[in-house]
Parts: C-alpha cells; structure tokens; sequence
C-alpha cells in the first residue's frame, strides 16, 4: 500500500512537512497489543476498518514516516524511518530495503538531506533511526552532512548498555546510532531540552525508557510530532493500552493520558508517528477517553 505525499501544514513562521517511507498493514492487532481483547476489537472494527485495520487479517495499518519542521533559521528532521541496506531478520518486511521512496519523498518538500540542520530521534527504536546513517564504500556514515543529531542521554546510555552486551538484539544501534556518536555528530539532551524558542521536547516515557516527543510553535498555533507516544487511534479511545515493545506500558499509559489532557479540545495539532496519511488531527475529548479527529 501506497499514499500520496501531502500539503505542508503551515503554523504561522513555521511549516511541517510530511516524509513518508511506506504505509502498509503490517502487525496483527492484538499481537501488536497484547491487552487487547476481541470484544474491545469488535466494539471499535466499524472505525477502525478500513482505513486504520484491514479488513479480513485485522492487521493495523501503519505509516513509517518523518516530519521536517522549517523554522525561520532551520530546518530539523524528526525520526529517520527504517533506512535502506540494513540487516533486519527479526522484521522480514524491513531486512535489507533498497526503496527509493523516501529519499524522493523527501526531495518533493524541495529540501535536501545537505539542508537538514538538526537530526532530532523521539527515541532509539529500528523504524525511527534508520535513515540516520548510509552505506559508503561498505561504511556507515551519516546522512545528514551537516546536521547535528539529537538523542536523550539516557535514551542513548540504555541502547549503548544493551547493544554492548548482545548487538544481535539491536543492529539498528550498531548500524544506525553508533556510527553518529563515532562521528561526533551527536548531542545528548534532556527529554525536557529546548532546541530554540520554535522547538522543544516534552517527555513521554514508557515506550521507551525515555522517549520524548517534540512541539514546535507557539501557544495557538502549535504542533507535537508524537513520535511513538501513540501507534493507533484505538490508544485515545483506551490510553492506558500498551504495545508489544514498551519498556513500560504502565507509565506509556499514564504519559498518553496526561499529554491527551493537557492537548485536549486545543488548537494544537498530533502530528503522529504511524496513523496512516493524513497522520495529523486534534485531539477531543470522549468521556474518560479521547479521539484523534483526524484534519
């Protein structure tokens, strides 16, 4: 599956730009979140299908994508997809991808990867670092010639730890983090760190043990890339949901109820990870839940 490239999302100075890597069902949902029941599946399948569950596999559809925020003074990449040329056995449908799409994507928003300033990771999962890094001459080197890539120091720390022990449960560090760090292109910051009075990040840990998501602009006319925060719209509906790859789902849980309430009924824009184009909405209150009304 397919989409097509959107409209930049204009937000006063600033502008966001959509980089789409693939849209595909992918997961089986309950395998993806393990809590879920087939009541709970059943109650929600006439909203979710077809455009977010496919109808007869009830696998969910995800993007794999990026967002470039232009700023009056730069321009910053948020996550990296899954990259090209990487060795990925444990997920078959991104081992070794030489897809074109993302590159060109990326040149259809007229900025190239020698415009990218900063190189900001929500976290350090496979599907959000890959492009970070390119094969040359059978070396990893960076992408982003000029950028400088921003990674939260203990987001960093447990990946480095764990890729130490046992790389074969994390190539995507030995390929995708770690020859940044080499290259002494990487800044570590806090989950709370303020890049410049456009962006900042917001911690949202549970996902990952400390994931953060990043907002740009001002009050009003403001935008949070989610990162992986949230997967799927059925995790507004019930945040306290978790996924198979959370290091915490408990406080995932929490940090998801806490960010839809503090965003609630705003202006503010969701500017998500993996819900299939158009991939923006606001969110609204429902009850003790939340939806993602989607633009």
């Amino acid at each position: 599956m397919t989409a097509s490239p959107l409209p930049p999302i204009r937000l006063g100075t600033l502008t966001i730009h959509r980089v789409l890597e693939m849209q595909a069902p992918l997961f089986a949902a309950k395998t993806f979140f393990p809590k879920l029941t087939d009541a709970m599946l059943d109650e929600h399948r006439g909203w979710l299908a077809p455009r977010y569950l496919e109808p007869g596999t009830d696998k969910l559809i995800l993007a794999i994508q990026s967002y470039v925020v232009e700023t009056p003074h730069h321009k910053i990449l948020v996550d990296s997809c899954v990259g090209n040329h990487k060795p990925r056995p444990g997920r078959p449908f991104w081992d070794q991808t030489t897809s074109d799409r993302w590159e060109r994507n990326l040149a259809a928003t007229g900025i190239g990867v020698g415009d990218i300033d900063f190189v900001m990771c929500t976290h350090l999962h496979v599907d959000h670092v890959g492009w970070n890094t390119r094969l040359d001459n059978g070396r990893w080197v960076p992408t982003f010639p000029k950028a400088r890539y921003l990674f939260s120091e203990r987001e960093l720390a447990y990946w480095t730890e764990r890729e130490g022990r046992d790389a074969t449960t994390c190539p995507w560090i030995t390929d995708s983090v770690l020859p940044i760090v080499a290259a002494r292109r990487a800044d570590t910051v806090t989950s709370d760190h303020v890049l410049n009075e456009h962006v900042r990040c917001i911690p949202t840990p549970g996902h990952t043990i400390d994931h953060f998501s990043v907002h740009v602009g001002p009050d009003g006319a403001d935008a949070v890339m989610t990162g992986d925060m949230i997967h799927s719209p059925i995790q507004a509906r019930y945040p306290e949901l978790g996924m198979m790859s959370d290091y915490d789902s408990d406080q995932g849980g929490a940090t998801r109820r806490s960010l839809f309430d503090r965003f609630a009924d705003t202006p503010t824009l969701m500017c998500t990870a993996h819900f299939p184009q158009p991939s923006v909405g606001h969110v609204r209150r429902r009850g003790n839940a939340f939806d993602i009304a989607m633009e």
